[in-house]
């Protein structure tokens, strides 16, 4: 358990600290050459954990690719302005506004996605309207929250959502009717929670007379037109393929790449750039780091959890709910997300509960929001802010996830438990 432990605290360090520019997949990788050099994993480990996270990850290629061309013609940046002009120049419902967008491009284009595509455009416009840094932190720290708390409604809104379904194998719209309800109360006891927190520096009104008209920032508008029909379809071919028992990937990445192909035609994009700016990185983020953790499970960790989950089993589903979901957001504040849901989901196989390996996912989306570091989303979102000249700090960043967090999370456990 000593080595385990120590490769796998010095793999996540060298990803959370990224020095000399080390990026976060070459640092994973090392971590499980090293893990695989001093045996705490085999070959077979190796392609047991790759068997698991092959579909996740290539689903959230092709839905960052995606997102990466509907950016590229102004589709979010469209949907951004709209919301602001929607307002009316109120700084209130333009929060509101800006929250429900963020769940909205986080369900559909994933917490990730969000993070990348959604953040840097809010920030843009937030300046064009010359808010104070109190308010433009305000409005950042509020849609990091919502990337993340509003993952959970599709299979594809989350890389942990994907790992978890194919690892029990949940069908796309089995996935959709239990999660819905959860994901309408994250949604809006986020957004509450947020106000409450927030409302001071949340500016009263707002000129919108400095945005640009909507329409004006779309590049092609036959396109984005096309780009509404585009995603209706993909999300049917999703329920299509669940039918047949088809991976998440075929749809995802395949969807992605022939849109990339239709933008390419219509001159809306260029094919090799759009692969090469790809975070191919992640993949390798995610089997790197997932066969780490695998070590940790040859420790015998998932052991320990797995009694644990069967005392909170034993005390009925309500207790056995908040239990788990407190448990993955403990877990994940402290070691990342990305580990925790494979732990988790490894101690929750001789758990005769199906409800649990919802709450699992509900307590790694949520719960990585109370620590810097906590999930893939927000590691990416404070870069994406750091390099646009906005500076978060560690302690400024765990009180604010301290406060918020738990009481959305237990609010989400609860609607699991009850509907």
């Amino acid at each position: 358990m000593v080595l385990a432990s120590l490769i796998f605290i010095a793999t996540l360090t060298f990803v959370i600290w990224q020095p000399r520019g080390l990026q976060i997949g070459t640092s994973a990788m090392i971590g499980a050459v090293a893990a695989l050099v001093l045996g705490v994993v085999s070959f077979g480990d190796v392609v047991i954990v790759t068997q698991i996270v092959w579909d996740a990850t290539l689903a959230f290629i092709g839905i960052i690719i995606l997102s990466m061309v509907l950016d590229e013609i102004g589709f979010f940046e469209w949907c951004a302005i709209k919301m602001a002009k929607l307002s009316y120049g109120n700084g209130h419902l333009m929060f509101v506004y800006a929250l429900l967008l963020g769940s909205f491009v986080s369900a559909l284009f994933a917490n990730d996605g969000a993070a990348l595509i959604l953040t840097p455009i809010l920030l843009a416009k937030m300046r064009i309207l010359q808010l104070n840094l109190k308010s433009i932190l305000a409005f950042l720290l509020a849609g990091g929250f919502i990337s993340d708390s509003a993952s959970l409604p599709f299979v594809f809104s989350n890389l942990t959502n994907i790992v978890t379904a194919n690892y029990f194998n949940i069908g796309f719209l089995e996935y959709l009717q239990n999660m819905f309800i959860p994901y309408l109360v994250s949604t809006f006891v986020s957004i509450a929670v947020l106000w409450i927190v927030l409302r001071k520096d949340i500016p009263r009104n707002v000129d919108i007379s400095l945005l640009k008209n909507p329409d004006d920032v779309l590049k092609n508008k036959t396109l984005f037109k096309f780009s509404w029909l585009f995603l209706a379809l993909l999300l049917a071919g999703y329920f299509i393929g669940d039918s047949y028992g088809l991976p998440i990937s075929v749809f995802a990445l395949g969807g992605g790449l022939l849109f990339l192909a239709i933008a390419s035609y219509a001159k809306s994009a260029k094919v090799w750039l759009t692969l090469k700016i790809a975070p191919w990185q992640v993949v390798w983020f995610s089997i790197g780091l997932y066969i780490v953790v695998y070590g940790l499970k040859n420790a015998g960790l998932t052991d320990y959890l797995t009694l644990i989950l069967h005392d909170l089993n034993a005390r009925g589903d309500f207790i056995a709910i908040i239990g788990t979901g407190f448990l993955s957001a403990f877990l994940s504040a402290i070691m990342n997300n990305m580990p925790t849901i494979m732990i988790m989901d490894i101690a929750l196989a001789d758990v005769q509960n199906s409800a649990l390996a919802y709450a699992n996912i509900i307590g790694c989306n949520l719960g990585p929001k109370m620590t810097p570091f906590g999930s893939l989303a927000t590691l990416l979102w404070l870069h994406v802010l750091s390099q646009k000249g906005i500076k978060i700090g560690f302690w400024e960043y765990s009180k604010f996830g301290l406060i918020v967090t738990p009481p959305v999370l237990l609010a989400v456990l609860i609607s699991l438990y009850l509907f």
